[in-house]
């Protein structure tokens, strides 16, 4: 009996927080870019980091990937332009596995440019966010 009670809890803890979870980023235009900036740095797991030193670009000036619910999230610090040091922070969405892995070591016949891997791989998918 005790069993069924502590089983009943968990399928609803587990029911309730993944309703949850699955709100939160299936309509992530209704979630602040803030709020899911700090969900993810918070809770998922780290993939790796690019700094401005690998990725040698004008433009870029970090490249963050983490890994939460089986979707790749990147984070991205992109200079305002090319002789500021100020950046803006942008975050990207359901990025499939083998996108992260050809940005980061580029595939076969891609350009050795991050900048350009980035527009190829990253871009497109922008969260939707406010």
């Amino acid at each position: 009996m005790i069993i069924l009670l502590m089983r009943s809890n968990f399928v609803k803890y587990s029911l309730s927080a993944y309703i949850l979870l699955h709100s939160f980023f299936s309509f992530s235009q209704d979630v602040s870019c803030d709020d899911l900036l700090s969900f993810i740095t918070t809770k998922a797991y780290s993939k790796g980091t690019l700094s401005s030193y690998t990725l040698d670009s004008d433009w870029l000036q970090e490249v963050k990937a983490y890994s939460y619910d089986y979707k790749t999230y990147v984070i991205a610090k992109i200079k305002k332009n090319e002789y500021s040091y100020q950046t803006n922070t942008y975050i990207f969405c359901g990025i499939p596995s083998t996108n992260w892995s050809n940005f980061q070591y580029g595939s076969y016949g891609d350009s050795k440019s991050y900048g350009e891997r980035f527009h190829k791989y990253i871009i497109n998918y922008k969260c939707h966010c406010y």
